[in-house]
């Protein structure tokens, strides 16, 4: 490009050969260095100002999100290399292989700057960002620069691309070997997406990774958790799949959080009441009205048989803990806080070495685990310090609460 015409003019002027050939050069490459940075430059402030136009435009924030990813800048290079190309004959070989690989790595480059614009998309967005979009990308990524440098080898060798794959299939099992928690990490995302098991912002717990807090992202190889003590914990995505843990998103997403449970009552103060002792407890507004139904309904059916009221054994009586039990389903069932729109008992399980559990299962209307921590411990401070009054004593080792 204007080589001979500017060659001839310097010799023109009486100028050695050999430095007429040396100061052609330095021109001609000044003029295309220049010639790059200015088509560069204007591209440049052409393709940003378009594109700021049509961010301004839309109500999508994603232009915003392609500027912040330097999409545009990459962009700006591509008539920069197609000047370079349609001046490359006037140069060596080397010049346009060197052309065609740095055009490959650009592509490469700008491809990867959309994808990250992809990634804040979706991170900002409230219906996608509980996608694991990070595992996805680097997928991408990985299939991206391994096709790129097979095309870039391909043109510094100047074999065929098909050589190269022979050459890689040759050594699959050496690529599987050192690609094994990817290739896992990248099934194990699939199915962690399509499952549905575990979303980012999900609060999990695997004891066997000493991890319990919110899932802050998911990508390839790893799962990140960011721990309640605000520690860090990090899961091989596989471990995911292969082994256990525990997803709270269904407590967060129902209408409310769980209690589950049991105070320990010694069995020998278990025992029935008498007309005085239930006459007393008929005093407490919450279980009034069922003991004088229930009272009734036993008198009733004791006087059927002809069973005295001192007769305890052979009739049909009260027990204090049977009491107990009732007078804790009223208790939570008009607690303002537990949710009475889903499961709530009070029940007996099996005794054990250690006394009688009765187990409350009820349901706070707050998820939040402090609200949640302080709701269940209102709620068995009042029952621990109410058992005397059904002359009830709990369990302790080596100890035992009195009535």
């Amino acid at each position: 490009m204007f080589t001979k015409e500017i060659n001839q003019f310097l010799l023109r002027y009486g100028l050695p050969e050999g430095l007429s050939n040396i100061l052609t050069s330095l021109i001609i490459t000044v003029f295309v260095v220049i010639t790059v940075i200015v088509i560069n430059f204007l591209t440049r402030k052409i393709i940003l100002y378009f594109f700021k136009r049509i961010a301004k435009s839309t109500s999508s924030h994603f232009d915003d999100l392609l500027i912040k990813n330097k999409v545009p800048s990459l962009l700006s290079f591509i008539p920069s290399i197609f000047f370079l190309f349609w001046i490359s004959p006037s140069y060596s070989d080397l010049f346009t292989i060197a052309l065609e690989s740095a055009f490959a790595i650009l592509i490469i480059l700008t491809v990867r700057s959309v994808l990250g614009a992809v990634k804040d998309f979706f991170k900002s967005s409230n219906k996608l960002k509980h996608i694991p979009i990070d595992s996805y990308i680097q997928v991408i990524m990985i299939i991206l620069w391994f096709i790129g440098i097979i095309i870039v080898l391909s043109i510094l060798t100047g074999r065929e691309i098909g050589t190269f794959l022979a050459a890689i299939g040759a050594f699959s099992a050496i690529i599987i070997l050192v690609f094994r928690d990817t290739i896992l990490g990248f099934v194990s995302s699939i199915q962690v997406s399509v499952n549905d098991t575990v979303r980012i912002g999900d609060w999990i717990t695997m004891e066997s990774a000493g991890a319990d807090g919110n899932v802050i992202e998911i990508n390839l190889s790893t799962v990140i958790v960011k721990n309640f003590d605000n520690s860090i914990s990090t899961i091989p995505t596989y471990k995911l799949v292969s082994d256990s843990f525990k997803n709270w998103r269904a407590m967060e997403e129902s209408g409310g959080r769980r209690i589950k449970r049991s105070l320990l009552i010694r069995s020998t103060s278990v025992r029935f009441l008498n007309s005085d002792e239930v006459n007393e407890l008929k005093k407490i507004n919450l279980i009034s009205d069922y003991l004088r139904d229930k009272s009734s309904e036993i008198n009733d059916y004791n006087s059927r048989l002809n069973v005295e009221s001192n007769d305890l054994i052979n009739g049909r009586n009260l027990t204090n803990l049977g009491i107990f039990r009732i007078y804790v389903e009223k208790y939570l069932l008009s607690h303002p806080l537990t949710n009475d729109d889903l499961t709530l008992m009070c029940r007996q399980l099996e005794p054990t070495s250690q006394g009688i559990p009765i187990q409350i299962y009820t349901f706070t209307k707050d998820k939040e685990w402090t609200t949640y921590e302080s709701i269940a411990s209102d709620i068995f401070d009042h029952l621990l310090s109410s058992i005397k009054y059904f002359h009830l004593e709990t369990f302790e080792l080596n100890q035992t609460i009195s009535s």
